[in-house]
């Protein structure tokens, strides 16, 4: 059986401050908060990295997939092409990532991590199991597993063409 969440700590002044109302107990809303939560926490870590933590997910991508297209770190990353153009452009910038055409089509790019690169996402790493090992500790080793799977769940239910369906009983006009 699931263990109960412990409560979430809050201030006095910051509970009295705020009435979220039914964001209180809405999962998307809670989704969006730990996420941020969790991306601040790994920020701290990595403060002495010079690189925004964001930038983990598509070094770690790349190095993982050498040769990976353009179009293809936007799907596996969950980034729009055109937000991930820039974070690209700033790692080319910084010497991490290498981009080359690919030969059968001129349009696509390659990409790939440059020795700095492998050196950066090694450091970043070492942040992230640091801060995953945090979140194992709040989330519970025993319930990892089943929370990892809840998050997948969400992941691709939301992401099928079920979620772009109007719900039932409503008429687009």
């Amino acid at each position: 059986m699931p263990r109960k969440p412990k409560p979430v700590k809050r201030t006095a002044q910051a509970a009295n401050a705020i009435d979220y109302g039914p964001l209180e107990d809405w999962v998307g809303f809670r989704l969006r908060m730990a996420q941020s939560a969790s991306f601040q926490a790994f920020a701290r870590l990595a403060h002495d990295v010079n690189l925004k933590p964001g930038r983990f997910a598509t070094l770690m991508l790349i190095g993982r997939n050498p040769g990976i297209s353009q179009t293809a770190l936007s799907l596996a990353n969950g980034r729009d092409k055109s937000t991930l153009t820039p974070v690209l452009n700033d790692l080319v910038k910084r010497g991490l990532v290498r981009r080359s055409r690919t030969p059968d089509d001129r349009r696509t790019y390659q990409l790939a991590l440059t020795a700095a690169g492998q050196r950066m996402l090694k450091q970043l790493a070492a942040c992230a199991i640091s801060h995953d090992r945090n979140l194992d500790r709040i989330i519970g080793r025993r319930d990892r597993a089943h929370f990892l799977s809840i998050l997948r769940r969400i992941e691709v239910e939301l992401s099928s063409d079920r979620a772009n369906e109007k719900p039932s009983g409503r008429r687009s006009r």
